[in-house]
């Protein structure tokens, strides 16, 4: 017999359709506990480090570079679609454009369901670029990899001492809170 399941059941209880989400099942304590338990890298770090510390990172990344609590509040959500579907490593994900197409969609709910707004073009880069940092500032810090020919700048440290998940969760959500209501205030 086929299973006809087409939905996860997430932290929260709620029934999520990672296919066809609806905004109603989206919720930032799902995302961030979900988030807090992900190993980035697909778990080939020689310690955990999770994609809810990735995110927090590259959130102060923007910060300490200058840019605005909207700027570090998408660099906060950038994997939040990850909570639903998943991790997937880039070389992977590059050949599967269904899962991408999926992927942005899901995002693009995430985004109105926590009403914020599409990120814009320049956006997006700045968002990209944090996240090119980390991974290669990660990669040297739990793998010794270097992935680039040049060292990109960062200003954060990228702590690498094993944290409790619930820590890391409290931390995502609190940061999530602080900057969601400093976009409001600007709005």
């Amino acid at each position: 017999m086929a299973n006809d399941k087409t939905f996860i059941t997430t932290i929260g209880g709620r029934k999520f359709d990672p296919v066809s989400p609806d905004e109603k099942d989206i919720d930032i304590e799902d995302i961030a506990h979900s988030l807090s338990l992900i190993c980035r890298a697909n778990g080939h770090f020689r310690e955990f480090f999770s994609v809810a510390r990735h995110c927090i990172n590259c959130a102060r990344e923007a910060a300490a570079r200058g840019y605005s609590s909207r700027v570090a509040l998408l660099c906060l959500l950038h994997d939040a679609t990850e909570a639903y579907i998943g991790d997937m490593t880039r070389p992977l994900k590059m050949q599967l454009p269904y899962y991408c197409e999926n992927e942005k969609r899901l995002y693009s709910k995430i985004l109105s369901a926590l009403d914020i707004s599409e990120p814009t073009h320049d956006e997006s880069a700045v968002v990209r670029e944090i996240d090119d940092c980390m991974l290669y500032h990660e990669f040297i810090v739990f793998n010794g990899d270097i992935l680039f020919d040049k060292a990109p700048e960062i200003n954060v440290d990228i702590e690498h001492s094993e944290r409790a998940f619930s820590e890391t969760k409290s931390e995502y959500l609190a940061l999530y809170e602080e900057l969601s209501s400093e976009v409001g205030k600007s709005c």
